[in-house]
């Protein structure tokens, strides 16, 4: 998917191209998450508006926002928790990959020389 450490750094407008496919699948990944969220709120007993704070809150790290009248409710709010906070760390990764690829593929030596001094010790 990405450039071999041999290839030259990627033109500007491509990697611009690559962080926004990556950025797309984000969208994704969180609107989904937002919309189980937000349904899952609502089959608790919430209003339309208030799953969709709750759901909010949650993937954005802040926690929930109402009390939960039944234990159904808490039990889908303890995984929805735990399903959030994947959500985040996937979505980091995703947006994160192209910009560190390309800071790796920038600050790496290509240097035959130095190559063939580490692999003599």
């Amino acid at each position: 998917m990405y450039e071999h450490r041999s290839d030259p750094l990627l033109p500007r407008r491509v990697f611009w191209r690559r962080f926004g496919r990556h950025f797309f699948w984000s969208l994704l990944v969180v609107g989904a998450a937002l919309c189980v969220g937000t349904v899952g709120y609502h089959a608790s007993g919430f209003t339309w508006i208030n799953a969709f704070l709750n759901a909010s809150m949650l993937l954005g790290g802040m926690g929930p926002v109402g009390d939960i009248p039944t234990d159904g409710g808490k039990l889908f709010a303890s995984f929805y928790a735990l399903f959030a906070g994947l959500v985040f760390i996937a979505v980091s990764g995703i947006l994160l990959a192209p910009i560190l690829h390309r800071l790796m593929h920038a600050l790496h030596l290509d240097d035959e020389a130095e190559i063939e001094d580490v692999k003599k010790q």
